[in-house]
């Protein structure tokens, strides 16, 4: 697989393989209930944005790692045909750091680029319970991280399709977009997103944060007026 094509779409498609640095763990103790981590994550997010409000800091940090997990294997699917294993238990996460840094693949095999074999990867293996995970956090109702979800992977397309047309790649912006209509084709991620645009049905809250705004995919067309402003 020829990585740094697959790194020069964006540094949320970058793969780093090798052994783990001293501050990652691996997203299955994240998923079996090890929560500080995350919890330590969604602390440092509030700091970055000066919210007080948890679930918007944890809706965040979630649109960050989804963005991530679905980038990571869309992006190998859509140039090569197939995309690196991200088997939670050999998937390592370092929440202190960003793209592309905070995650690290450490066993080798791939997997084929369908809209099976990434959903059973991504969806089933690490959005069902990082979600959980974030909701045992802050209270974020499904419907808003499965929007984070929807959005996420529209963003990923997105970004495929930019770098296709500036390398003259329209197979891949071909595939890119097979996939994601497959991948949006499910109960939890129908609807999340809509259009030709992609724009998603739901809002992640990044416009409560002070001097946040909306973000280009939003479903408000203006940040809605706060209780009490």
């Amino acid at each position: 697989m020829e990585r740094t094509r697959v790194e020069a779409i964006g540094g949320f498609f970058a793969i780093r393989t090798g052994s783990p640095g001293p501050g990652h763990l691996p997203l299955s103790r994240l998923y079996a209930g090890e929560r500080a981590p995350l919890t330590g994550r969604v602390d440092r997010v509030a700091a970055r944005l000066g919210t007080c409000e948890r679930r918007v800091a944890a809706s965040v940090a979630h649109l960050g790692l989804a963005a991530r997990l679905w980038s990571t294997a869309l992006g190998p699917a859509a140039l090569h045909g197939a995309f690196p294993d991200p088997a939670a238990a050999g998937l390592y996460w370092d929440p202190e750091t960003t793209a592309p840094d905070d995650l690290r693949w450490t066993r080798p095999g791939t997997l084929p680029g369908t809209v099976g074999a990434i959903r059973e990867a991504v969806q089933y293996g690490h959005l069902v319970p990082l979600a959980e995970a974030v909701r045992g956090d802050a209270r974020v109702s499904p419907r808003l991280l499965w929007g984070n979800a929807g959005s996420a992977l529209a963003g990923a397309v997105r970004e495929i399709h930019r770098w296709a047309r500036e390398h003259d790649r329209p197979d891949a912006a071909r595939r890119a977009a097979a996939l994601a209509a497959g991948l949006l084709d499910h109960p939890d991620l129908s609807g999340t997103v809509e259009g030709p645009a992609l724009r998603r049905t739901s809002c992640c809250l990044y416009y409560r944060c002070p001097g946040g705004g909306l973000c280009g995919d939003c479903v408000f067309d203006r940040p809605p007026r706060r209780q009490g402003a």
